[in-house]
């Protein structure tokens, strides 16, 4: 087996609770974490301008760590999804359109890891909407075939991202009854995550298949992190 340290973290386009844009700050927390596979969500690239303004590339540069960019829709001029980073070398990627009609473009973005000493892993990075019924209808475009419950990914998956649902609605009972999850009063210590300061509900989530297990998890809650993001950093250690 392999241990591997893994991490979920909306960064809020790199604009923290002080309303400070600041790349640097946001690779400072991804630092802390020291984790092997981060699934980022609220990223904004401008290819154009490049450096602290393509954050994808910004960060994976700053640690060191290979990415894939998943556009969902632009922000301002620039693209904007969910990043995946990695020490492991990304062998394929997808990204997946999970979009209903008439609500914000969203998406799922999907890498094989190559990992030396295991089999190859597939870690999906996700952010879902925020209406009740926009979940209902991508939950199950999510865990259809050619998305998360492909035959070939069984066994090998590990899902993180900003799942958007704070009660337990027919997203997290799928995905529960798919996977195994880090559950928030019974690995992180308290059932409430978001916001960082004053959290009041749970949106945050890291699931993984029954071949894989989980060592421990913990809410990243450095003084940095606090006010980085509108979101706090979500860490598990898996036995692969």
């Amino acid at each position: 087996m392999q241990r591997i340290r893994v991490a979920t973290y909306n960064i809020h386009k790199c604009v923290g609770m002080d309303r400070r844009y600041s790349p640097e700050r946001i690779g400072r927390v991804l630092q802390e974490l020291e984790a092997d596979v981060i699934a980022l969500q609220e990223v904004v690239c401008h290819s154009e301008r490049g450096g602290r303004e393509h954050q994808a590339e910004f960060l994976a540069e700053h640690l060191n760590m290979h990415f894939r960019f998943g556009e969902n829709r632009k922000h301002f001029g620039g693209d904007y999804g969910n990043v995946i980073l990695s020490r492991f070398p990304i062998s394929s990627f997808q990204n997946y359109d999970i979009s209903i009609k008439q609500r914000e473009p969203r998406g799922c973005l999907r890498a094989e890891l190559a990992i030396e000493g295991s089999a190859p892993i597939h870690f999906a990075n996700l952010h879902m909407g925020t209406s009740f019924f926009e979940r209902r209808r991508q939950v199950h475009k999510l865990l259809a075939d050619h998305v998360l419950d492909d035959p070939s990914f069984k066994g090998r998956r590990i899902v993180a991202g900003d799942f958007n649902e704070w009660l337990n609605g027919l997203t997290t009972r799928l995905f529960r009854s798919n996977f195994n999850s880090v559950e928030p009063k019974l690995h992180l210590g308290r059932a409430r995550t978001y916001p960082g300061i004053l959290p009041l509900v749970h949106l945050d989530h890291i699931y993984f298949d029954d071949s894989i297990k989980l060592r421990k998890a913990f809410i990243h809650r450095s003084r940095r992190a606090l006010v980085a993001s509108d979101h706090l950093p979500i860490v598990a250690e898996l036995d692969i």
